[in-house]
């Protein structure tokens, strides 16, 4: 009868460790007696590792033991900080952090002198560290989703930075550091609290999209048209009642454009007075034709 009962209980216990929650992989394996580094992907261009989707609220210790790690993906966890010991995977190309509930970024970052694209969107980031301006190979930054304001002034230095996204921030104003960013090729604005533009985008020199839809914005400033680079200015769900006359100048943009994803101007959702919304519904022909005309009469 005990042997009876002590089988039972035995098997009881094994269906209910069968039916337990699935370690996490990269625990699995080390539970198993695996080395950290067989849980690295060796690629034709990087060394990686993804822990996504991992239900993590903490990072792993483990992992500032790889130092060859180039590629790192920890986004849509539950990271709630991130170490200084991030300072120690100094050659990081690409660092994903998107989908988390970091406050902030150690200073640290800004050891990762090899960096080059950074996620830390859909987080609850208030401020960005001015140490991130040492990562000088840095082209793609996404600090979308956030909470920011403002951005350090040193951001200047990022001068191989070329897609930039700060959309759904509390921008009131497009950060001054910004201007200074010539390289940029992509800048995201969109779903802040922009009230204006300053004349000092014309530095924005190799602009190709530029979007800034969903703000208070009221005019745009004529240095705008200046950007004769731009293939995508989206400025929908605005307040812009008039457009500048040098518009026409924006020679690559190729449509008045309605789906988001389709190059030309978007200009949707204005209380337009002039020009008459009648002439924008024309197409992109009309309205710069009208813009020409109306500036040479003038």
């Amino acid at each position: 009868m005990g042997t009876e009962h002590s089988k039972n209980e035995g098997r009881s216990s094994m269906v209910f460790l069968r039916k337990g929650p699935k370690l996490p992989a990269w625990e699995d394996a080390l539970l198993s007696g695996k080395e950290p580094k067989s849980l690295l992907k060796r690629g034709l261009r990087y060394v990686s590792l993804s822990l996504i989707m991992k239900g993590m609220t903490s990072t792993p210790d483990f992992l500032w033991g790889l130092p060859e790690v180039q590629k790192l993906n920890l986004s849509r966890n539950q990271l709630v900080v991130i170490p200084p010991s991030l300072g120690k995977l100094d050659r990081l190309v690409v660092l994903n952090l998107g989908g988390n509930c970091l406050k902030c970024l150690p200073k640290e970052i800004g050891l990762l002198r090899n960096l080059k694209v950074l996620f830390v969107n859909m987080n609850c980031l208030t401020e960005v560290p001015a140490e991130l301006s040492l990562c000088r190979k840095l082209e793609v930054l996404s600090l979308s989703h956030n909470r920011i304001s403002q951005l350090p002034f040193s951001f200047t230095e990022l001068t191989s930075l070329r897609k930039l996204n700060l959309s759904n921030n509390r921008f009131v104003q497009i950060p001054l550091c910004v201007f200074a960013l010539r390289s940029l090729d992509f800048l995201h604005l969109g779903s802040n609290r922009l009230e204006n533009i300053a004349e000092s985008v014309q530095y924005l020199v190799n602009l190709q999209i530029f979007i800034i839809e969903n703000n208070n914005i009221r005019t745009l400033p004529r240095s705008l048209c200046f950007i004769t680079t731009l293939e995508l200015l989206n400025v929908d769900y605005n307040c812009i009642q008039t457009l500048p006359d040098d518009l026409y100048l924006l020679h690559r943009l190729p449509r008045i454009a309605w789906n988001p994803m389709d190059k030309g101007l978007h200009i949707a959702h204005n209380p337009l007075s002039r020009p008459l919304p009648e002439v924008v519904e024309g197409g992109l022909d009309i309205l710069f034709n009208y813009l020409r005309e109306k500036k040479e009469h003038n």
